[in-house]
């Protein structure tokens, strides 16, 4: 190749001053930029940390529109839970190994119907071996009979001989002895054949602790045993040995349990008339009355539990639901049956602790999400521990009791009931 066409590539491989230093500025620029998009990063995540803040944990409140008697005839509301005054844990009264389980949680029972059952096989052979005993008993008993018949005719017989001189009367008086004796032993191996009986029935009365049946008529509400599990009447410890096998309610037995404040306790009563609205259904009234007082306070809540009875049974209503109790004026309840009507108060119910000061103003922190809302309202009366205010909507999830921290637009947490 000519010399002037390599000096030529030469000249062309070889980097200028100007274009090193645009591949430095470039290098500079690229970890200039890459600096600051980690600096905005870290301020950005920054600001959305401090934005979000600790969650604070509060208690959960439901608005609830009044009853249409509320105005006119409810003196007191109280808050409680639906109860069943029969709820049965059915349990094994035997330990043993279960062999089926019949029941399923939601299922109608029978009272009697058979819910589960037990290995039967060693009460079976103590059945059995008891039978057996009774047999041999009875078998013995038979012939102590034959012989004791035996025993009479030669009693007899000696007793006509004697006369005539023919047999001595030391034979006589042995003859009897062997009656009497005869018929001691018939006697006790009766006893020994009632003996054997009641043997026979405490083995069938094992037996049939091996099947387990429903002490009422209800609905299965809790299923606690599988099959193949061991089951006791008393705990075992270890976690291995199941106590119970499910829980049966009596559905018609269900009423309401309230906790009435100790100062508004003058105003309730047996047999006063009251109205009664679930949580889960707060536009449904049911008709209701006080059953008793329960005659004990709670020191630590100044309470007193009063027993509600429920006028109209539903499927809907179910154990441990939230209820609210409007316990009503008899004289206003009198007036209303009479064609009387009277418009409900306007707002919501809420409880009292619900409502605090921000700023001078009546408020109350409504919960969206894991958020909490200040909003103004407008105080009305009271009914017990219940507060009507306008301003908040039927049904609204408030703040119970709401801490002097929580602030609007707070982040919150609802505690477990």
């Amino acid at each position: 190749m000519p010399e002037p066409d390599q000096k030529a590539l030469l000249e062309q491989l070889r980097i200028g001053h100007e274009q090193r230093e645009d591949e430095d500025g470039s290098r500079r620029r690229w970890w200039i930029g890459g600096a600051i998009a980690v600096v905005v990063a870290a301020i950005l995540a920054g600001i959305v940390f401090f934005a979000r803040g600790p969650r604070i944990e509060v208690d959960l409140a439901t608005a609830a529109a009044p009853t249409t008697q509320l105005g006119a005839a409810a003196i007191l509301q109280a808050t409680g839970y639906v109860t069943a005054r029969r709820e049965a844990t059915v349990s094994a009264q035997i330990t043993g190994t279960l062999t089926d389980v019949l029941i399923e949680e939601g299922e109608h029972v029978q009272a009697g119907q058979v819910l589960a059952r037990l290995d039967d096989t060693a009460q079976k052979a103590s059945v059995a071996q008891a039978q057996a005993q009774l047999s041999a008993a009875q078998a013995l008993l038979v012939q102590y009979q034959a012989q004791l018949e035996q025993a009479r005719r030669d009693l007899k017989r000696n007793e006509d001989l004697v006369g005539q001189h023919l047999v001595s009367q030391q034979a006589l008086e042995t003859a009897r002895t062997q009656v009497e004796t005869g018929q001691a032993q018939v006697e006790s191996q009766k006893k020994q054949v009632e003996l054997a009986r009641a043997t026979v029935d405490g083995a069938q009365v094992q037996l049939g602790y091996t099947t387990i049946r429903a002490p009422f008529s209800g609905v299965i509400v809790a299923k606690a045993a599988q099959k193949g599990e061991i089951v006791s009447p008393i705990s075992a410890g270890g976690g291995f040995t199941r106590t119970g096998i499910g829980t049966v309610v009596d559905m018609d037995s269900l009423e309401i349990e309230v906790d009435v404040n100790e100062a508004y306790l003058h105003r309730v009563h047996p047999d006063q008339p009251t109205q009664a609205v679930l949580d889960a259904y707060p536009d449904w009234t049911i008709p209701s009355h006080v059953i008793a007082i329960i005659p004990t306070a709670d020191r630590s809540k100044a309470t007193v539990k009063v027993r509600i009875a429920i006028d109209q049974k539903d499927p809907r209503i179910l154990p441990d639901m939230g209820v609210r109790v409007s316990f009503l004026d008899e004289s206003a309840e009198k007036t209303a049956a009479t064609g009387g009507t009277s418009a409900p108060p306007a707002g919501v119910l809420v409880p009292g602790s619900a409502i605090t000061e921000r700023g001078g103003k009546s408020v109350v922190f409504t919960i969206e999400g894991d958020r909490a809302h200040q909003l103004s309202v407008t105080p009305g009366a009271d009914y017990g521990d219940l507060r009507l205010v306008e301003g908040l909507a039927s049904g609204a999830k408030v703040v119970r009791s709401p801490p002097g921290n929580l602030n609007d637009g707070a982040r919150i947490v609802v505690k477990k009931q």
